[in-house]
């Protein structure tokens, strides 16, 4: 429910490495949630060996927010909830990564409260590969229990041999609210890893942002 390509600006995972890792992890689905961005999943959902579902780890003044079944990119800066009402606006589902993270861009408990009581969040992060310390995770387990939000998971993956490393067992989906329907009755695998790409000299394709 979480990953990065070459168009996130701090990953460089290529088409073609990503359509490796895809197929060494068994993935049926993969979110590609590149920070500000969504040309890469649009570009690469005709491509991969699985389907792609159109994401966007977007900044906003107060932490990160992820949009799911994007059509459109969201601006960067918004306000946690006006960011939370174009995704929502456009059919989307907003979902909260690496929440209570103090290393990560995570959004502010106060702004992720303001979010839930305005109805604003359908699902947040309760398992991410990259969040070193299990007591982080567990706590964003209880915030989702305590509000009844959706539990995800993601390899929030910045090179390729991390893409699998946390995902979500659930039942198929039609469409955004089916996924979130079936996300209910999920369950989340996964353990930490956040190692570096092994050093190889490469060259990694220009991209543009749309």
């Amino acid at each position: 429910m979480h990953s990065h390509t070459m168009w996130s600006g701090d990953s460089t995972t290529t088409p073609d490495e990503l359509v490796e890792s895809v197929v060494a992890s068994g993935l049926d689905v993969l979110c590609i949630t590149d920070h500000n961005a969504i040309k890469g999943a649009v570009d690469l959902a005709s491509s991969l060996p699985c389907r792609v579902i159109v994401g966007e780890e977007l900044k906003t003044h107060a932490g990160e927010i992820i949009g799911l079944f994007l059509s459109e990119r969201v601006p960067i800066g918004a306000q946690p909830i006006e960011a939370a009402q174009m995704i929502r606006d456009q059919g989307g589902l907003v979902y909260i990564p690496h929440p209570f993270d103090p290393m990560r861009r995570n959004l502010a408990e106060p702004s992720m409260r303001a979010l839930v009581d305005h109805g604003l969040i359908d699902a947040i992060e309760v398992l991410n590969a990259k969040t070193s310390l299990p007591s982080l995770n567990a706590r964003a387990a209880r915030f989702a229990t305590e509000f009844g939000l959706a539990a995800g998971a993601g390899s929030d993956a910045h090179v390729p041999l991390a893409v699998g490393a946390a995902y979500v067992e659930m039942p198929d989906f039609d469409g955004p609210a089916d996924f979130l329907a079936k996300l209910r009755l999920g369950r989340t695998i996964g353990h930490h890893w956040d190692q570096a790409r092994p050093w190889s000299a490469r060259v990694v394709p220009s991209t543009s942002i749309h």
